[in-house]
């Protein structure tokens, strides 16, 4: 596989990792300060938004499971297909209408359709590393490019969005007089123009960071169709057929090694979600870092795109599940950083997250083609069930990012979040501190001890190599 092959294959996934890093950092935030929806219904949006992209994955894997082959292959088409509308989706998400009663039901739908439609975007790339090619090496070098690449691209979607709308942020009257606007009533009037107003500053530069973005979308796209070539199964004998999408499921949801990975991810994924979702909103109302946020999450990010080849180098000499110890190392940092919110402190802390995050981001990536080889072999007379591994995973893992941002959002509902004012109480302050520490840790202990018992090993992987060359 050329290295040409795998920088476009590895191009084509960051459009979808920049508009949902956008979306992972300043969603909530926005809703809140922004569109001031309540935080009650800004966590129904981020839930349901969620779930119907979860629910989609199924869906997505069965009737792409059922596509035939055409001339650009089995996967190419449902890629470009969904493109042009992913772009529409994603503008009308972030555009301020000017009516006030029917905001929720605005964002909840075009929220909804874009996280649907980034699924049917999302399944067939991911499942598409298992048709570039029969190497398990260049299988797991395209997946380390595809996961630099994402996560610079996650870089380049949190950077823009962030220095974009920065100034809709920016509070000129809290740093001069907190008491003008404290948590006494919802409806203390700031100095600034209402951001609820379709025409103000605010809105304008979220529209205009959303237009720039589908345009790096669009970009991303052109380059994976003229750079990738899609091959048909390699392994599949003419006798073969498709395993039914039921029976599939069936079986997957039975695959012991399947069902280890997808349990540990699911937890350390959340943790994540969580880190994402709230650290704007913790580094502007409970670490008194209003004006550094951008430059926080750009440092987090500048670290994860680094270390992303470190990391595949050292899962390729110590193994995967050694390189999973370093998803651990957020947590003590995250935990200094809510107890000593402090400015240097959080760009230290900013950069070890970066590495831990990197790691959870290529881990489990790297670790679903060895299961579906796995499986492959144990059930060697049946083809397309790579979309329902895949698929599959990215409904778990969505569902319970969906569920771990809702219930952090009903959580600063439950605790009185009131968005505009300068100094939130008490209650919304330890909420955020629980939701960027404790929370993820627990959540990052747990997932790490389940993937203690996950089965495959470096030497089970060159067994399952050498028993499928044979096959082949």
């Amino acid at each position: 596989l050329s290295m040409c092959s795998k920088l476009c294959y590895a191009i084509g996934g960051a459009p979808n990792q920049v508009a949902g890093s956008a979306a992972s950092f300043f969603l909530q935030i926005y809703l809140l300060d922004i569109a001031h929806i309540t935080p009650f219904h800004a966590s129904l949006v981020l839930f349901i938004g969620k779930a119907s992209g979860a629910v989609t994955d199924p869906v997505a894997g069965f009737f792409i499971s059922k596509s035939r082959w055409t001339r650009i292959g089995r996967l190419m088409p449902w890629v470009l297909a969904c493109t042009p509308f992913t772009i529409v989706s994603y503008f009308f998400m972030w555009y301020l209408p000017p009516f006030v009663s029917g905001r929720v039901a605005w964002y909840l739908t075009f929220h909804c359709l874009f996280q649907a439609l980034t699924t049917l975007f999302q399944v067939p790339y991911s499942a598409l590393t298992m048709f570039l090619s029969t190497d398990q090496k260049d299988r797991d070098s395209a997946t380390a490019y595809r996961m630099t690449m994402e996560v610079l691209g996650t870089l380049i979607g949190a950077a823009l969005q962030g220095q974009i709308v920065a100034s809709a942020h920016v509070s000129p009257h809290c740093t001069v007089n907190p008491s003008l606007n404290t948590t006494d009533s919802w409806h203390d009037t700031p100095s600034s123009p209402d951001p609820s107003d379709p025409l103000s500053h605010q809105a304008k530069v979220y529209m205009i960071a959303a237009g720039v973005i589908a345009g790096v979308y669009l970009l991303g796209i052109v380059v994976l169709f003229l750079g990738v070539k899609e091959r048909d199964d390699p392994y599949a004998l003419n006798s073969d057929r498709a395993i039914p999408f039921c029976k599939g499921l069936a079986l997957t949801m039975k695959h012991g090694p399947y069902v280890k990975l997808t349990a540990s991810f699911l937890l350390i994924s959340t943790a994540v979600q969580l880190e994402q979702g709230n650290f704007v909103l913790f580094c502007t109302h409970a670490a008194g870092l209003r004006n550094h946020f951008q430059y926080l999450v750009v440092t987090i990010l500048v670290s994860a795109v680094v270390s992303v080849p470190l990391w595949q180098k050292f899962l390729q000499r110590f193994g995967k599940k050694c390189a999973a110890c370093g998803i651990s190392w957020m947590i003590p940092f995250a935990v200094m950083l809510v107890t000593i919110p402090n400015l240097i402190l959080a760009y230290f802390v900013a950069f070890i997250s970066g590495l831990s995050i990197a790691a959870s981001l290529l881990l489990p990536w790297s670790m679903l083609p060895d299961v579906v080889d796995n499986f492959r072999l144990q059930n060697p007379h049946g083809k397309g069930h790579e979309t329902i591994f895949y698929s599959s995973y990215v409904f778990f893992t969505k569902m319970s990012a969906g569920i771990g941002l809702g219930i952090s959002a009903a959580g600063l509902e439950f605790t009185g979040y009131k968005p505009g004012i300068c100094k939130q109480s008490d209650d919304v302050i330890l909420t955020l501190k629980l939701l960027i520490g404790a929370v993820p840790a627990i959540l990052i202990l747990l997932g790490l001890f389940i993937l203690l018992f996950y089965p495959i090993t470096e030497e089970s992987r060159k067994e399952t190599k050498l028993a499928l060359e044979e096959l082949r």
